[in-house]
Parts: C-alpha cells; sequence; structure tokens
C-alpha cells in the first residue's frame, strides 16, 4: 500500500468498478440534462451543465461517504463487498435484502444531494439580484406572489430532480442486470 499520512491507497485498482462508474455517469448526465431541459425549460447548454454538476458532485460526494463509511462496515458485510465489486458475485442470501435497502437508501440520498446542490447552483449562477432600492417600495402582495412562486418552483424542481433520477437509476439498474448476465 502507498500511504499518505493516515490514509493507505491500494496498489490494485479495480478498474471494473471505475469504468462502471464512468458508464453510469455518461449515461445518467444525457437522460437528467434532457429531463431538466424540458421539465424546467432550461436551454440545452444549461441543463447539460446543470446536469453534469449535480451528477459529479453527487458522485464524488457517494464515494466519499462509501470510502468514511467501509471501515466501519463488519467483516461479513466487507468479504461480501469486496466480492461483488472484483467479482460481481454475492455469496449470502441475507446480503442481498442488506443490499437492495441500501440501493434504496442511496437512491433518496442521491435525490437529495441532487435537489440541494441543483437548488445551491440555480441560485448562485442567477444574473438577476433584486436592488436595495427596489425591495424597500415593494407591497405585501408583490412579496406574498415572489414567496408563492419560489414556493411553485421549488416543488416544480423537486418533482423534476425526482424524475430525472427515477429514470437515470431505472436505466443504471438495467445496465447492471444486463452485466450480470
Amino acid at each position: 500500500m502507498l500511504e499518505l499520512g493516515d490514509y493507505a491507497l491500494p496498489r490494485i485498482l479495480p478498474f471494473g468498478v471505475i469504468l462502471l462508474e464512468l458508464l453510469f455517469l455518461l449515461t445518467a448526465i444525457p437522460i437528467e440534462a434532457y429531463v431538466l431541459n424540458k421539465r424546467l425549460k432550461f436551454d440545452k447548454k444549461t441543463s447539460m451543465f446543470y446536469s453534469i454538476s449535480i451528477n459529479l458532485f453527487s458522485s464524488t460526494l457517494g464515494w466519499m461517504l462509501f470510502f468514511f463509511l467501509e471501515p466501519i462496515l463488519p467483516i461479513n458485510l466487507k468479504s461480501e463487498l469486496i466480492s461483488y465489486i472484483f467479482f460481481h458475485s454475492i455469496r449470502s442470501g441475507n446480503t442481498r435484502g442488506i443490499m437492495i435497502f441500501t440501493a434504496f437508501m442511496i437512491f433518496f440520498i442521491t435525490f437529495f444531494m441532487k435537489f440541494l446542490l441543483l437548488r445551491f447552483f440555480v441560485l448562485s449562477l442567477q444574473e438577476s439580484f433584486p436592488k436595495l432600492s427596489d425591495q424597500k417600495s415593494e407591497n405585501n402582495r408583490l412579496k406574498w406572489r415572489r414567496t408563492s412562486i419560489a414556493r411553485l418552483q421549488n416543488t416544480n424542481l423537486v418533482t423534476t430532480i425526482l424524475i430525472a433520477n427515477s429514470l437515470s437509476y431505472s436505466s443504471i439498474s438495467i445496465i447492471i442486470l444486463l452485466s450480470n448476465k
């Protein structure tokens, strides 16, 4: 192992997992960009940018979470995980149930991360910021209208991310099923 302080890098890299992750990203990004384009009415370049950004950030955060949680797994789950990563085989029937539960948890955690990331990107990359003098002259009706529009956009954003994440995870699940045959 190569040592970097408290962390150790493996000498054997799981190229299959790296290539599969690349395939997943190449599958998820266009699907989610298409959904963002159609549902949120972004232009193609903007929807592709947001899709690439949220997928790369959520993938990176997911792998970081995996590498922080993997050392605290019980030995039997670690061996099953290594067996699945390197050989695409599961030896225990109990592990299948845990993997299905984990897949559902990963789906919802990824959905939540993508929603927060997209919301952050949309708000931080917004070009029009209200001027301070304009805010003083607003009446209550205009404030209520902006608040209701923001709530509607937030609901639309949640629905869009849920649809996009569901479609990309469905296609990724089909790829996993086809690769196991």
